[in-house]
């Protein structure tokens, strides 16, 4: 969250979050997500949260999925990419060359 406000807030980055829930129930994800200043998919809306994870291969959570502004995957290690720039220097986080994500990988038209 320190890093979202930093971007958002502070260095008016065109960043969002889109907080996908993998919670068990509805009352889980309402307080989970009301610590979050982000936007997240309404948790009824379990079918697109189905596609999302297929459409961009989610193997596990937490998982943080960095587009570019077409839709296309710039990486999908954005949590550690993140972790490793808390002061969001190397925003949008493009992988060096020759790692994953450094090109347009696919694009996912579901949302």
């Amino acid at each position: 969250a320190k890093t979202y406000k930093l971007l958002t807030e502070e260095q008016s980055k065109n960043f969002e979050i889109v907080f996908v829930s993998s919670d068990n129930d509805e009352s889980g994800f309402n307080e989970y997500y009301s610590t979050m200043p982000w936007l997240a998919l309404p948790y009824a809306d379990r079918d697109r949260k189905g596609m999302l994870i297929k459409n961009y291969r989610v193997g596990g959570i937490p998982t943080l999925v960095i587009l570019d502004p077409s839709g296309s995957i710039i990486t999908k290690d954005g949590e550690s990419m993140v972790a490793g720039d808390p002061t969001g220097a190397d925003f949008p986080w493009v992988p060096p060359a020759g790692k994953e994500g450094n090109k347009s990988i696919f694009r996912c038209d579901i949302l």
